[in-house]
């Protein structure tokens, strides 16, 4: 693996770096980038993020052992993580419970997501609601036709 595969400190691949954003987001990324390192180093916030993950999402999820979809593909043992008996019903909790734990920890009041099929919605609404911020969920238009 050459060197420039992987990002720098600040986030930057190779010669051309790799944060293309609008400048008018440069300073709330910054914020939440330093936020995020406070975060991983903090024992408290990491603690409170997997006793969450545990008692409240329901992590680790269990794995079923397929037996007879195993038979039925010539004897390969599968087995399937049973993500779906996550709280909200898939995995996308496991990811917004952290968002929503750092949003807390940086003194925001609300949170903002999209969703395509739906269930990134509901998990955030989900977190926002456990943690008393508001919660706006966009979803497309073509989306909501499905």
């Amino acid at each position: 693996m050459r060197m420039y595969d992987l990002p720098d400190a600040r986030g930057h691949f190779g010669p051309y770096g790799g944060v293309f954003v609008a400048e008018t987001l440069t300073h709330a990324l910054e914020e939440l980038r330093d936020a995020y390192e406070g975060a991983r180093a903090d024992a408290a916030f990491q603690a409170e993020f997997h006793d969450e993950l545990k008692h409240y999402v329901g992590r680790p999820s269990p794995i079923y052992h397929a037996r007879r979809l195993s038979e039925r593909c010539g004897g390969a043992q599968i087995y399937i993580k049973r993500e779906d008996l996550n709280h909200t019903g898939a995995h996308k909790i496991n990811n917004t419970i952290g968002q929503g734990l750092l949003a807390r920890r940086m003194g925001k009041p609300r949170v903002i997501a999209e969703t395509g099929a739906g269930m990134h919605g509901v998990a955030a609404a989900t977190v926002a609601a456990r943690y008393g911020m508001e919660c706006v969920v966009y979803m497309g238009t073509e989306d909501l036709k499905r």
